[in-house]
């Protein structure tokens, strides 16, 4: 990624309003799948909405961004909500590859980030029975206009970069595809 690209993310993260401790998207309807205890990986975590949210259920989470803008505010969420403790913050470019340590996750959060590569190579990274829940945006219900080009997947697609994962649940629809998946 690019310093643009970099630049790109602090002006749309500049312009929300912070976040609160929400469970992933994928995991709606089935958050008794997702494991209280041991290591997590939040990919392009913003404003650290899911990992303080891991964090507060009993995780030890790393939680990476390319925003350093954004990852100030995720810092801010988790002191407030004191799991400062159980939350690492660092700045990477996934597009880089995934940051160092992402092996032996039990639960592994990808919201609204698709890095196809990363992706494919989910069940090396967890641990048997660790979870990933990832959401993406789809061609899937999009508006005509949408903006699509690599950072959409097609219809099916999201299930299809999940080899080796046991599929637990998945959505489509309104621009956006979910798969909650487990490691056998």
């Amino acid at each position: 990624m690019t310093t643009g690209d970099r630049d790109h993310w602090d002006r749309r993260w500049a312009r929300r309003p912070p976040a609160e401790p929400s469970p992933p998207e994928a995991a709606a309807g089935n958050l008794d799948l997702l494991p209280t205890t041991g290591r997590a990986l939040d990919v392009a975590c913003g404003q650290g909405a899911q990992a303080v949210w891991m964090a507060l259920r009993g995780l030890r989470v790393t939680a990476v961004d390319v925003s350093p803008l954004a990852l100030a505010a995720a810092r801010a969420l988790a002191e407030l909500h004191g799991v400062a403790d159980r939350v690492t913050f660092s700045e990477h470019d996934m597009d880089a590859g995934p940051p160092e340590g992402a092996g032996d996750l039990d639960l592994i959060v990808c919201q609204r980030f698709l890095h196809r590569g990363f992706l494919g190579g989910l069940a090396d990274r967890l641990t048997p029975g660790g979870v990933a829940a990832i959401s993406v945006l789809s061609d899937v219900g999009a508006p005509r206009d949408a903006v699509g080009g690599g950072h959409r997947v097609r219809p099916g697609e999201l299930v299809e970069l999940l080899p080796g994962l046991e599929i637990l649940d998945s959505r489509e629809g309104n621009g956006v595809a979910s798969v909650l998946a487990r490691r056998p």
